[in-house]
């Protein structure tokens, strides 16, 4: 990774982004990181680094956690955010593991289908974790959780974007 500076975003708790269900769907097909050719707890921890410092350069109150396999590589919790996030990263991760999607993606289709979201102690259908893709297997999630869904998404796209990148 190089010190490219970090992306801008616009992204306020007042102008919060709206994404479609294709609009994740392409996300998901773009950031895999079959390009880095593997994907390691070195890789993972660089990648939760990268995101904490975009949480700070925005002055998030956020908390983002890498897990690679069964092993929770990264967990940062910055600005103040609440206790229970710590299961709302767990519960976010579980379902974009059982989903092998974004859990964004999971809850729009959810809204779109009217079904409830599947909100308990295993699961939370909510948007902020992102499964980690290496050549079609989903080895891992990045996730952020602490503001509206669709912030938290977009913080972790962004990182992975940047990630990519560099």
């Amino acid at each position: 990774m190089t010190d490219a500076p970090l992306p801008e975003s616009p992204l306020t708790e007042t102008a919060l982004p709206e994404f479609t269900p294709d609009e994740v769907r392409a996300q998901l097909a773009e950031l895999t990181f079959d390009s880095v050719g593997s994907f390691d707890q070195e890789a993972a921890y660089s990648l939760g680094t990268l995101a904490a410092e975009i949480v700070r350069e925005r002055g998030f109150a956020l908390a983002v956690q890498v897990v690679l396999g069964e092993h929770i590589v990264y967990k940062a919790a910055l600005g103040g955010v609440s206790a229970d996030t710590t299961s709302w990263l767990r519960r976010k991760s579980n379902v974009a593991l059982r989903d092998a999607q974004p859990s964004l993606l999971t809850r729009l289709q959810a809204d779109a289908s009217g079904t409830p979201h599947q909100i308990d102690d295993e699961f939370a259908v909510s948007g902020g974790s992102f499964p980690i893709v290496v050549d079609g297997s989903v080895v891992g999630t990045i996730t952020a959780s602490g503001l509206k869904d669709v912030i938290d998404h977009d913080l972790v796209v962004t990182a992975i974007r940047s990630y990519l990148a560099n």
